[in-house]
């Protein structure tokens, strides 16, 4: 049920958003597509509630930069002016929720697909694949910058100036899933054990 709310919000943005269809489109869609793969892989392999709720608390973070830009979001803006920062930050939060939320979805798949157990390597691997798919975010935004129209490749690159930023990003979204997995890891193993045929 998250996971059809969050595709109706998408729809219900991507109308006239002030960064153009364009933008929006290579700030959400890859959010949607891991959405199109859940929904199709659901009833061979029904993520926990856990998962849904982090796919669409992510997804709101994608739509809501798709909009305006990270760099140009509002709230981004606010507090930029309010604790007077030298860039609009909301950037640094979509990368550090690139490590919070698909952290856990790579974990259960982990967990339900491979021998892996909770103690071990699992920590380290999750960590891994979390740090590959920042990398690979970091290669697709200079991609698009290469063969795209120059203000939406500069928009969706988002860097503001920082030279820094590709490895900032890379760094935040590392720093987010190693944090919150030690922290949540229980709870997430609840909501895995609720899943129909995964409980004890």
């Amino acid at each position: 049920m998250l996971l059809v709310a969050a595709v109706v919000i998408c729809l219900a943005t991507v109308y006239a958003p002030p960064a153009g269809r364009t933008s929006w489109f290579l700030e959400v869609g890859p959010g949607l597509a891991g959405i199109a793969v859940m929904l199709a892989v659901h009833r061979r392999f029904p993520f926990s509630h856990w998962v849904h709720v982090c796919v669409f608390v992510h997804l709101l973070i994608l739509i809501y930069g798709g909009i305006y830009t990270y760099a140009l979001t509002p709230l981004g803006n606010w507090a930029m002016h309010a604790f007077d920062l030298s860039r609009n930050h909301y950037d640094r939060v979509g990368h550090l929720a690139l490590g919070v939320f698909p952290a856990f979805t790579i974990r259960e798949v982990l967990l339900r697909k491979t021998p892996l157990v909770r103690d071990g390597w699992l920590y380290f691997l999750v960590l891994c694949v979390v740090l590959a798919i920042a990398a690979f975010w970091e290669l697709l935004e200079w991609w698009v910058t290469l063969i795209a129209a120059s203000d939406v490749g500069q928009a969706f690159l988002g860097s503001q100036g920082d030279i820094w930023d590709a490895q900032w990003d890379m760094l935040l979204a590392l720093v987010g899933a190693a944090l919150v997995l030690p922290i949540f890891a229980r709870a997430h193993d609840r909501s895995m054990a609720r899943v129909p045929g995964l409980g004890p």
